[in-house]
């Protein structure tokens, strides 16, 4: 399963000193993402937005998805082979990246937003990067690693979002740290978004992570 991926080079015109991937949300895809790019004044970093691989079962103008939510039974194991798939997908293309790009994973910064946060620390717990960005994201029941060492995460979560719970990110920062995973954790009063000041945490997490 191939990965449809909008890449935005360095505005420096150099060849990039890191990668920034962001996935994003339920129902979203990549061009909402991709416009948030020029907001993070890093000039010299490539941006990658993949597109998740799954249709939105109701956003129908372009709206994607990496995994089913259901709560009927029968709907369950349609939703675990989605996440399933996703997970493989993503994880073969980050790991092809070095080969396309010339910027090896330690030189790579994974994030996501709501479900693509998700996403973001189901696989990027599994790969050596850089670091991972989760922004109004929560951590699935199921995440496994094999990894004794982990990349660095920052969380950020709006104290009001309707969306994803403030206490999700509450527990993915407590479950992380009883990992060993060192964690940056903000709160803002916000719902389920992206405001200015989030955009100013990314760029200081992202340059203070992978040195020009």
């Amino acid at each position: 399963m191939s990965l449809s991926v909008i890449s935005i080079p360095p505005a420096s015109a150099k060849p990039p000193v890191g990668l920034v991937v962001a996935l994003h949300g339920w129902g979203a895809n990549a061009q909402d993402l991709a416009s948030v790019a020029p907001l993070l004044k890093l000039h010299d970093y490539q941006f990658l937005f993949p597109n998740a691989p799954f249709p939105h079962p109701y956003v129908k103008s372009g709206g994607r998805m990496w995994y089913s939510f259901t709560q009927a039974q029968e709907s369950l194991q349609k939703s675990h082979q989605e996440l399933t798939q996703s997970k493989e997908s993503l994880t073969d293309w980050l790991k092809s990246l070095e080969s396309s790009t010339g910027v090896p994973l330690s030189r790579t910064i994974l994030c996501g937003f709501s479900q693509g946060g998700a996403m973001t620390l189901d696989v990027g717990l599994n790969l050596p990067l850089a670091g991972l960005v989760v922004l109004s994201g929560y951590l699935h029941p199921i995440t496994q690693t094999s990894y004794s060492t982990f990349p660095p995460v920052l969380i950020v979560h709006g104290r009001f979002d309707p969306t994803v719970l403030l206490s999700a990110a509450q527990k993915a920062r407590d479950t992380l740290k009883a990992m060993g995973v060192a964690v940056e954790y903000q709160e803002f009063d916000m719902g389920h978004e992206i405001r200015p000041e989030v955009l100013e945490l990314i760029q200081n997490f992202v340059t203070n992570h992978i040195s020009s």
